[in-house]
């Protein structure tokens, strides 16, 4: 059962305190996770490159003597980044939930778990469906231009930046319904808003695709649809949000009246009650019951 607020007030210092161990915490379990991967970075990379090899190129290149060793440094951080994120949303919640209420906690603890299973599914849609695509779009453009032979070599950073920019893209775009729903929740948007702004939302899609993704037509269209599709879903989520506090709301009153009801029954067979009748009450002004004068 989750409890109420914390009635007990802190100073200022304490809660910086607080914020520093949730911090520290944080960057240590980074720190592990990044030492960690590290050890494996051509193994990592090795399932980044599958996309490439789909796609039909089993070639990268590095002109720069130092590029193949940041390459594994970027490599181990992404992959750290990845493993921990659950880390840090855990500890964001045992930093905020002491000062928000239980309603609020019930509201925002559900968002908060469905944050990195959005974000997984994203970067798994980008990994298994976009990225191959943009790959074979890409590379289509190797072949003889004017007699001249042209040949893809891409080099070790620079897949590794298009690959992170997808996941992370993907990833990120793939939380827009949460945060829809929670704008909904605090109450700066309402549903009626979200439905009448369906031609911004298009638009705001196809802006976030050109920002997150590389700049070609294939990807920014492959994020963009995505995006849009879970702009609907959370219209449709908030949607169904409202139907069920209506019932819940609509099944109350007749909780009450039934409630109402069984105390009233309860109050009459309490006053037709034999042991409620004492006996007959002694006449005003004193007296014996059943006697001829006063006592």
């Amino acid at each position: 059962m989750i409890r109420d607020i914390d009635e007990t007030k802190q100073p200022l210092l304490e809660h910086l305190i607080e914020l520093r161990r949730r911090l520290l915490w944080v960057v240590a379990t980074l720190l592990t996770a990044f030492f960690a991967c590290l050890y494996f970075a051509k193994p990592i990379f090795a399932v980044l490159v599958q996309p490439l090899l789909q796609a039909g190129k089993g070639t990268l290149i590095f002109t720069d003597v130092f590029e193949a060793f940041f390459v594994e440094v970027k490599v181990a951080f992404f992959a750290a980044l990845m493993l921990t994120f659950p880390i840090f949303s855990i500890q964001l919640w045992h930093f905020v939930a002491p000062g928000m209420y239980a309603k609020e906690k019930k509201a925002f603890l559900p968002f908060l778990l469905l944050t990195p299973v959005f974000f997984a599914g994203g970067a798994a849609f980008a990994y298994f469906v976009a990225m191959p695509w943009a790959l074979h779009f890409l590379l289509g453009f190797e072949g003889e231009v004017g007699g001249v032979k042209q040949h893809a070599l891409p080099g070790v950073g620079n897949y590794l930046n298009f690959v992170t920019r997808f996941l992370f893209g993907f990833g990120v775009a793939f939380l827009a319904p949460i945060l829809l729903m929670i704008l909904e929740r605090a109450g700066l948007v309402t549903r009626q808003q979200l439905v009448k702004g369906r031609r911004y939302a298009i638009v705001a899609a196809f802006g976030i695709a050109a920002v997150l993704t590389p700049p070609d037509a294939v990807s920014q269209f492959m994020l963009a649809v995505p995006l849009y599709t879970l702009y609907e879903f959370a219209i449709l989520a908030i949607r169904l949000t409202h139907w069920r506090a209506a019932r819940k709301a609509a099944a109350a009153p007749q909780v009450v009246e039934a409630e109402d009801e069984d105390e009233d029954e309860d109050e009459d067979e309490d006053e037709t009650s034999p042991g409620r009748n004492l006996g007959p009450k002694s006449p005003p002004g004193g007296g014996r019951v059943g006697g001829s004068g006063p006592i």
